[in-house]
C-alpha cells in the first residue's frame, strides 16, 4: 500500500463503531462537507467521518488549471469518454482508506462510502467492486460514467448494497437526467436505490442532509 491520501477526520462519539468516508466534489477539498456532519443527527452513534483532500491535477474543462480532482474532465459531456486511468488511481487510494478502517476494527458492514459529484463517480466505483459488503454507498448529485467493464468487474459481495442518491432538479453542472440514467443502471444492476431530488442546483439541500441522516442511521445502526 502506497501513501494514503491525507484526511480531515470527525468522530461523532465514542467507541467508533462505523465510518462513512465521503469524496468531495471538483475543485474542493476533504474541508467542503466537514460542516454538514452535526446536521446528520447522529451524535449519539460513534461514526468517523473521513474526508479525503483528492490529488491536484490539471483540469482540461478549467483551462487545465491545476486544481484537486478525483480525474480529468475533458468536456462539457461530463458522462462520455471518462479518464479511466485517473478513475482507477483515485478509487485505489479511496479503496486503501476502506482497507485503513478495517484495520482500525470498523467492519465492512459499517462502512459507507459517499461523494458528490465527481466525489460519486469514484464512491460509486469503488462501493460496486469492493471485495467485502459494505454498508451502502451515498451518490450525491453525480452521475455514472461510461464503463463497459461494471458489469465485469462488479463485486457479488456488493452486488446488492443500498445506495442513497439525490440530485438537484435545476442542476446545470450535472443535469437531473444523468442522475436517472445512473439510477435506472444501479436498479438494473440489483441495487435497492433510495431516489431523491430536490429544488437546487449544483449543490445539496437542507431537506437532502435530514434526508440522508435518516438512511445513514438505518445502515449505520444495522451494521455497527
Amino acid at each position: 500500500m502506497g501513501e494514503l491520501l491525507p484526511c480531515v477526520e470527525i468522530e461523532t462519539g465514542r467507541p467508533v463503531r462505523s465510518a462513512v468516508i465521503w469524496l468531495h466534489g471538483l475543485g474542493a477539498d476533504g474541508h467542503d462537507f466537514e460542516p454538514i456532519v452535526p446536521y446528520l443527527g447522529l451524535h449519539d452513534l460513534g461514526v468517523r467521518f473521513v474526508f479525503p483532500h483528492a490529488p491536484r491535477r490539471p483540469v482540461t474543462i478549467n483551462m487545465g488549471l491545476i486544481m484537486r480532482a478525483w480525474y480529468d474532465i475533458r468536456g462539457l459531456d461530463v458522462g462520455s469518454d471518462p479518464d479511466e486511468k485517473a478513475i482507477r488511481e483515485s478509487a485505489a487510494q479511496v479503496a486503501a482508506l476502506v482497507d485503513r478502517e478495517r484495520d482500525r476494527g470498523i467492519g465492512s458492514g459499517a462502512i459507507v462510502l459517499a461523494g458528490f459529484s465527481q466525489g460519486g463517480v469514484i464512491a460509486l466505483h469503488v462501493a460496486l467492486r469492493n471485495r467485502e459488503t459494505l454498508a451502502g454507498a451515498v451518490a450525491l448529485s453525480t452521475y455514472l460514467p461510461d464503463d463497459p467493464k461494471l458489469e465485469e468487474e462488479k463485486s457479488e459481495a456488493n452486488g446488492r448494497i443500498p445506495v442513497f442518491q439525490a440530485h438537484g432538479l435545476y442542476d446545470p453542472v450535472i443535469p437531473l437526467v444523468l442522475g436517472e440514467q445512473a439510477r435506472d443502471r444501479l436498479q438494473a444492476l440489483g441495487h435497492p436505490v433510495t431516489w431523491k431530488t430536490y429544488p437546487m442546483q449544483h449543490e445539496v439541500h437542507p431537506d437532502e442532509i435530514a434526508d440522508l441522516g435518516i438512511w445513514l442511521r438505518e445502515r449505520l445502526a444495522e451494521g455497527g
